[in-house]
């Protein structure tokens, strides 16, 4: 455990990142749980509002992020004040992107619909800076022996090819397939081989003229959307919380 660590984590510098991980995913749980808590009325904690003005954590998550950013930058990629810097960025940037959907729409929409948006760029953010993390890095181990080099552009190839089939999905409307496929092998392969969904790039450029590939791609789209629609929405309020309902209009009335 002491040589993998040292030799993918340590030798290649990738300490600070992942210090900077652990910090985006703690400081985006314990920011849920605590806008949660104010949501709720339960808990010590309440909205800062100085002189009637509601500032958003993204405020403070923007200053961090550039200390951090900057300070990260400036310290390398070893030593104590790359691992602080680190940590800086990554409590920054999860401030931040807890609150993507407000700079999104320049609105407050942290509890509504559109807000299940900032959990979603959460958890691909954290499964792509995994990627890196678990990945090998070839150009930054040192005493690698002849048989390793050689395993390692082996692997190298196979994470081409595969990103290859990750671009095929993107073009293809499947985001959440590229980025699993990213993570686990073949998954990209079998996004990028089925169906694009009607309303991709992939779909209006090679399906312009193909009218049965257009209507099997619509239907495809609509049971797969109507299968995992629950689901998804289930597992972004146990993230997130659920966003507020909004009330119907009486009836009689629009």
């Amino acid at each position: 455990m002491g040589h993998w660590w040292h030799e993918n984590i340590a030798e290649p510098g990738k300490l600070p990142l992942l210090l900077a991980l652990a910090a985006f995913v703690l400081t985006f749980a314990i920011t849920r749980t605590i806008t949660r808590m104010i949501r709720a009325g339960k808990g010590p904690f309440r909205n800062i509002t100085p002189g009637g003005v509601h500032i958003h954590h993204v405020v403070p998550g923007v200053v961090l992020s550039v200390v951090g950013g900057f300070g990260a930058v400036a310290s390398g990629r070893h030593g104590v004040a790359a691992g602080v810097f680190a940590v800086i960025f990554g409590v920054g940037a999860g401030l931040v992107l807890d609150e993507f959907a407000l700079i999104l729409h320049l609105d407050d929409v942290y509890w509504t619909e559109e807000g299940r948006q900032s959990v979603e760029v959460v958890v691909l953010t954290a499964s792509l800076v995994l990627l890196v993390l678990a990945g090998f890095s070839p150009l930054g181990v040192d005493d690698v022996t002849d048989e390793e080099q050689q395993g390692r552009l082996g692997l190298i190839a196979t994470y081409v090819i595969n990103f290859c089939f990750v671009l095929i999905c993107l073009f293809k409307g499947k985001l959440r397939m590229a980025v699993l496929g990213t993570l686990v092998p073949f998954v990209a392969l079998v996004g990028a081989i089925r169906l694009a969904r009607p309303t991709s790039p992939w779909a209006r450029r090679f399906y312009r003229h193909r009218h049965r590939a257009r209507s099997r791609a619509m239907l495809r789209a609509y049971h797969h959307d109507v299968r995992w629609a629950g689901p998804r929405r289930k597992f972004q309020d146990l993230i997130g919380g659920a966003p507020d309902r909004v009330p119907l209009p009486p009836a009689g009335k629009s």
